[in-house]
């Protein structure tokens, strides 16, 4: 097994914060868990939604790693063809279907000594699975059409934004397989759940946009920050970047304003209705969660009202200050910064 890195070293301590930015709990102990799993060559599976970071991880595991010298080949299960991921997986003899035209190498081969990501693992088709479980059980590779194998030392790092489980209970993914790749399992939270840490996206995003325009600068106002936390961000850190580009060509001076926001963000910034059942129903609720989407909502609106004033906030609701900045960190909220107050949430 290749040894990793010493650890903390400050250069990949970079690479690991560069990858995850953000100082939410559940964030920071992601970059530790990343730091401790590079140091080794174990199969990590990574799940978290659409626009979350899974091959940013990917990649920031394989940096961190001895392998980083060698390749990180990125496959995406979901958009080759079924009929074509075996081969471009693990390669194929001339004349082993029809196109097959001559010999190729397939992508572990390519990966070997370095790290293959299998972004979208669930859309995999069930027979292929079973030949993904046996490389990684013994590291041997059969080419589409040969009676050759051949072993390669690849690590294995998979990603889906799919509940693999629930997958593996319909009979849609090999349990066997699941138990395999979970060897560390590390979750990325949707960034909704992490809100505090969106300034922080903001600053990192105008930086970058300051390095491909040198010469221009950017703030953002604390309404316009303000909606930007209130939005639920479906496409998560992916979609935050994007808007950050689209603001910046969009915006005529320096300044990002709320009224520059497209709809559904200037939206965000009034509270949302918290979509309570009236029943229970046949599978329940989760309770903690609707409490915690409740406050968070809650503090947000009281935060605006009080334009970012905690005290007055905390007022609001009834609240010991206290209890509020408990409540505030909890629910990953921001609170703009006052003139009047010191922020010692």
């Amino acid at each position: 097994m290749a040894s990793g890195p010493k650890l903390p070293d400050a250069a990949f301590r970079s690479a690991a914060e560069r990858a995850l930015i953000g100082e939410h709990p559940t964030i920071v102990k992601l970059r530790v868990l990343v730091e401790r799993v590079a140091a080794t060559d174990a199969t990590v599976l990574i799940t978290g939604e659409s626009g979350s970071g899974k091959e940013v991880i990917a990649r920031a595991i394989h940096t961190l790693s001895a392998r980083s010298s060698r390749a990180f080949v990125p496959v995406n299960c979901a958009a080759i063809p079924h009929e074509l991921l075996e081969s471009e997986m693990f390669g194929h003899e001339r004349g082993a279907f029809t196109g097959a035209a001559g010999a190729r190498h397939g992508l572990f081969s390519t990966a070997d000594g370095g790290t293959i990501f299998l972004d979208e693992i669930g859309e995999m088709p069930m027979q292929l699975q079973a030949k993904l479980l046996r490389v990684l059980e013994d590291g041997i590779v059969r080419p589409v059409g040969s009676d050759r194998a051949t072993r390669v030392n690849a690590r294995i790092i998979a990603a889906s934004n799919a509940d693999l489980n629930a997958a593996v209970r319909k009979g849609g993914f090999r349990e066997d397989l699941f138990y395999r790749l979970q060897v560390v399992p590390l979750i990325i939270p949707p960034l909704r759940e992490r809100r505090s840490d969106i300034p922080l996206l903001v600053d990192y995003f105008l930086g970058r946009m300051r390095q491909r325009l040198p010469g221009r600068d950017w703030t953002v106002t604390r309404e316009a920050m303000v909606n930007l936390w209130s939005y639920d961000w479906p496409g998560n850190v992916r979609e935050l970047e994007n808007m950050i580009e689209r603001l910046v060509i969009m915006c005529e001076d320096s300044v990002i304003d709320a009224p520059l926001l497209p709809a559904n963000l200037a939206a965000a910034g009034r509270m949302a209705e918290t979509r309570i059942p009236a029943t229970l129903g046949d599978k329940g609720v989760n309770l903690n969660a609707l409490v915690r989407e409740l406050e968070g909502r809650m503090i947000n609106e009281a935060l605006k009202q009080t334009g970012g004033n905690k005290q007055a906030a905390a007022r609001l609701l009834g609240l010991k200050r206290t209890t509020f900045s408990a409540k505030l960190r909890r629910c990953g909220v921001i609170a703009p910064a006052t003139g009047d107050e010191r922020d010692d949430a």
